[in-house]
């Protein structure tokens, strides 16, 4: 399935998605999508409804994602506020985690699955920000490149809170640029909406800004660009 989407994407860069909703949530999608939340380190953290992955799988892998296909179908899944969680950053600042639910989680992973392989086709070969198969020593390894090949600068920059801050109109209107299938971008925009819930126990809105922590964000990717006067590469 994610071969098909990224060589139809890559053939048609014009091309808009539509229908692609059931490969979401298709019961095979749905599997591989818990397996890999399962098996991430993250899957011993609960979300706002207490439950670990271990919990899921001692009640019943099958019927839990059986339960997600039928609201997925029937148009009932709603994503449950991000449990927050500051941990400490260098310098002594904090960062914010928003640790959604299991369930949350898993469909979170199944929209990657099915995404990413369509966004895969329009990022640009020195892109290699959160992308599958790629790391920031990549891009260490293509810096090196360069510099044999006579570029002497590297720009090294950040965008400030740049996850808290994404303007979620300008978000949604990028993922309309390749999918139009209203399922998707609902649920897409759902997740963004979801909320926080405080390690206080308040309860916010998300009116901009993506919580880092949940599938999504981790697969997030990060455009980038090569310039000829030198070498711009996402390194984060």
């Amino acid at each position: 399935m994610q071969t098909k989407l990224h060589r139809w994407a890559v053939a048609d860069h014009g091309f808009r998605f539509d229908d692609v909703f059931n490969f979401v949530g298709d019961p095979a999608t749905l599997v591989v999508a818990f397996e890999r939340v399962a098996g991430n380190t993250g899957a011993r953290a609960a979300g706002v409804d207490g439950m670990r992955a271990a919990d899921v799988e001692s009640s019943g892998v099958t019927a839990h994602l059986s339960r997600i296909r039928s609201q997925l179908k029937e148009g009932a899944f709603r994503p449950l506020p991000v449990r927050e969680r500051m941990i400490p950053k260098t310098g002594g600042k904090l960062r914010r985690l928003g640790i959604p639910t299991i369930t949350d989680r898993v469909v979170q992973a199944a929209l990657k699955l099915v995404l990413e392989p369509i966004f895969e086709a329009d990022f640009r070969p020195c892109s290699y920000g959160f992308r599958p198969n790629r790391r920031a020593h990549d891009a260490i390894a293509e810096i090196h490149l360069f510099g044999s090949q006579g570029y002497r600068w590297v720009l090294d920059a950040d965008i400030e809170a740049c996850f808290d801050r994404i303007d979620h109109t300008a978000l949604m209107d990028r993922v309309r640029v390749r999918v139009k299938d209203k399922r998707v971008l609902a649920l897409v925009k759902a997740f963004l909406k979801a909320g926080i819930m405080t390690e206080f126990g308040d309860r916010n809105e998300t009116i901009s800004g993506t919580p880092q922590g949940g599938s999504a964000t981790r697969g997030r990717t990060v455009v980038s660009g090569c310039t000829k006067g030198g070498s711009m590469l996402s390194m984060v």
